[in-house]
């Protein structure tokens, strides 16, 4: 039985005018304890799968399973992470960690003390009482990650973190964030457009094509880069073989998604 199960997910946007099938039929399955990409270009409803695996929005069609059951059937909790902190600025630091107990109303002083062991394990411990604007945009996406981490998720969604960030920084983040995930055995979903970063950090790349989106490929990465850190996977030969393949099957799909010109 997988951790998560999703089943012919489709999903429709409706205007007055038009009618968008964003995803069709969309089936695969994780596993617990992984770390997994969705793959594909912009458009191809990435964001989209997120929002429904979220409950966020509804899918059209299709149903998805958490443990066996059916997820909406259940009270789980689920990380988002997303492309910006959204970091009450108002806030300090260690404030921001506990804004998931506090909105609940169930904050208690052991929250605290697991708040600032958290910040303690990103790094930040003797900043706690900052605030967001005085912190370096890797610093407020650590911030953003403990924040997640303290609602403890049982599904962590990633919705590409990672893209506003200077390369450099984008590839510590990588190391720090995959360590941290691989520490607390946390399931996670990354949505990404950027085949390194996908190979780098996964265990499963699932490779979408679009109009509609749709799982056109599962690949799973090789144990010699799986079991290095994303810096150190980037250098390994496994890894430029798996890049070339996955940049041609991608240029394949974008060519035939390229409307005639006849």
């Amino acid at each position: 039985m997988s951790y998560l199960e999703l089943e012919s997910i489709s999903h429709y946007y409706f205007s007055e005018k038009n009618v968008t099938h964003a995803l069709d039929e969309m089936t695969l399955k994780i596993e617990q304890g992984r770390f997994n990409s969705l793959l594909g270009p912009s458009g191809c409803g990435k964001s989209t799968l997120l929002s429904i695996i979220a409950q966020l929005i509804q899918p059209t069609e299709g149903t998805i399973k958490f443990n066996g059951t059916p997820i909406n059937d259940q009270k789980i909790s689920i990380g988002y992470m997303l492309q910006q902190d959204y970091l009450f600025p108002w806030k300090t630091i260690l404030a921001n960690v506990l804004i998931g107990p506090t909105i609940q109303g169930t904050l208690k002083k052991t929250d605290q003390q697991r708040a600032e062991n958290l910040l303690e394990k990103i790094g930040l411990a003797n900043i706690s009482d900052n605030y967001p604007d005085q912190l370096s945009g890797g610093m407020r996406q650590r911030v953003a990650l403990a924040r997640t981490l303290m609602t403890e998720p049982a599904l962590l969604l990633l919705d590409e973190p990672f893209s506003a960030l200077d390369y450099q920084t984008k590839l510590i983040l990588e190391d720090f964030v995959l360590d941290l995930l691989k520490e607390y055995r946390k399931t996670s979903l990354l949505v990404t457009h950027d085949i390194g970063e996908a190979i780098a950090m996964s265990d499963t790349i699932f490779l979408m094509d679009r109009k509609p989106g749709r799982i056109y490929q599962r690949i799973d990465v090789p144990d010699q880069v799986r079991q290095l850190s994303p810096f150190k996977a980037r250098k390994h030969p496994e890894y430029q073989k798996l890049f070339d393949f996955i940049w041609k099957e991608m240029t394949r799909l974008e060519a035939e998604n390229e409307p005639s010109t006849l």
